[in-house]
């Protein structure tokens, strides 16, 4: 099985995300910023992230084909 090397940064900007989930403007801001900091394969497992815990929220959801 292969081990996933993950910063604590992910983790950090994963929290924020849940923070501010309560505004779909500041969610896709700080998710731009996030895609930024972080490497590509940290990126992309967060944008994975993000396409499913916004799921439950379609004024998210609805903001994230606009991101990258």
């Amino acid at each position: 099985m292969k081990e996933i090397n993950t910063t604590s940064t992910y983790f950090f900007y994963k929290s924020v995300l849940r923070k501010v989930s309560f505004n779909a403007v500041l969610f896709e801001k700080e998710l731009n910023k996030a895609l930024i900091v972080l490497t590509k394969k940290e990126g992309v497992r967060l944008y994975r992230w993000a396409l499913t815990f916004t799921k439950t929220y379609p004024e998210l959801h609805s903001n994230l084909q606009y991101v990258f």
